[in-house]
C-alpha cells in the first residue's frame, strides 16, 4: 500500500482550515482516509467562540477514530456520531444554531480486506465505502485504470446569482432544502451525503481533493478528472498543489479564470494506492 498526503494553506499568515488523515488499524485489515475543508465564514458574528481550524480538527479527529473503531457502522452514521461529539464539545459555550457556526465539507473513504468465518469481521465482503458531502471531490480508479469522480454537485447546480455574497449563501441556500449541505452542528445532515460502496477488488487507488486542489480541473481546466488522477499518481500530490499555486499566481486578479472568491485557497490532497 502507498499513501501520500499534502495539505497547504492558501495564505501562510492564516491557519490552514483543511483537515486530512489516513489511518491504518492495528489489525492490518483495511484503513480509512478523511478529508475536510473548513468553510471560511464572512466577517462578522458566527455565534461561536472557536475557530474553523478548531472545528475541523475535532470533527476530523472524531471521524477518523470512529471510522476505524466502528468498522461495521455505515459512514453516514459515523458522520452523524462525529458531528454530535463535536457539537457536544462546545454547545455549552456557543450558539450552534447560528447559520455561520463553524462547518466543513467532508470526504471519507474506508476500505476493508474482508474476513473469514469466525473472525471479528464475520466473513464480511471486502469493500471500499465512501461518503462525500459538499464540494470536496473523491476520485476512484478501477483495476483497469478507469477513473470515476464521486461528486456532491448540489452547490455547482445553484444559480450563480444566489451565490453573490457569503451572507446570501448562509441565509438562503446553505444547509437548506433546495440548496447544499455542509457538516456543521446538526447530525441529520449526514443523511444528505453522497454515499456508496465499491467491491474492494474493483478499486486500485483513490484520490481525495479539497476544492483548493480541485481547482486544477474546475477552475483552471488543466484536464479532466482522469487527467488529474494521472497527474497525482505520476507527479505526486505535492506537485498538483504546486501547479495550482502557479496557475493562481499567473492570474492573481482572476481576469482569465473566473469564479474564484479568493486568489489562493487551502489545498489538500490524499492519495491511497490499495
Amino acid at each position: 500500500m502507498r499513501t501520500e498526503l499534502v495539505s497547504e494553506p492558501g495564505d501562510r499568515a492564516r491557519p490552514n482550515e483543511d483537515f486530512a488523515a489516513v489511518a491504518l488499524p492495528a489489525s492490518g485489515q483495511g484503513g480509512v482516509a478523511v478529508l475536510l475543508d473548513g468553510v471560511t465564514p464572512p466577517a462578522g458574528e458566527t455565534g461561536c467562540l472557536h475557530s474553523v481550524p478548531w472545528f475541523t480538527a475535532r470533527l476530523g479527529g472524531a471521524l477518523t477514530e470512529l471510522a476505524v473503531s466502528c468498522p461495521d457502522v455505515p459512514l453516514a452514521s459515523i458522520l452523524a456520531l462525529a458531528i454530535t461529539r463535536t457539537s457536544e464539545a462546545h454547545s455549552h459555550s456557543c450558539d450552534l444554531s447560528h447559520p455561520r457556526t463553524p462547518q466543513a465539507t467532508v470526504v471519507v473513504v474506508r476500505w476493508s480486506e474482508g474476513g473469514s468465518p469466525g473472525s471479528s469481521q464475520g466473513g464480511s465482503k471486502a469493500a471500499v465505502e465512501y461518503l462525500v458531502l459538499s464540494d470536496s471531490v473523491l476520485l476512484v480508479e478501477s483495476g483497469g485504470g478507469v477513473v470515476t469522480a464521486v461528486l456532491d454537485d448540489r452547490l455547482s447546480r445553484l444559480p450563480r446569482a444566489s451565490l453573490a455574497t457569503d451572507a446570501i449563501v448562509d441565509s438562503t441556500v446553505r444547509n437548506k432544502e433546495g440548496g447544499f449541505f455542509t457538516a456543521a452542528a446538526d447530525p441529520a445532515v449526514a443523511g444528505r451525503a453522497v454515499t456508496g460502496v465499491f467491491d474492494r477488488g474493483a478499486v486500485r487507488a483513490v484520490v481525495a481533493l479539497t476544492d483548493g486542489a480541485s481547482r486544477w480541473v474546475e477552475k483552471f481546466r488543466e484536464g479532466g478528472w482522469g487527467d488529474c488522477f494521472t497527474f497525482v499518481r505520476k507527479e505526486g500530490a505535492g506537485a498538483l498543489v504546486e501547479r495550482v499555486r502557479e496557475l493562481e499566481a499567473g492570474d492573481a486578479e482572476g481576469r482569465v479564470f473566473l469564479g474564484r472568491s479568493k486568489t489562493h485557497d487551502d489545498a489538500s490532497v490524499v492519495f491511497v494506492e490499495l
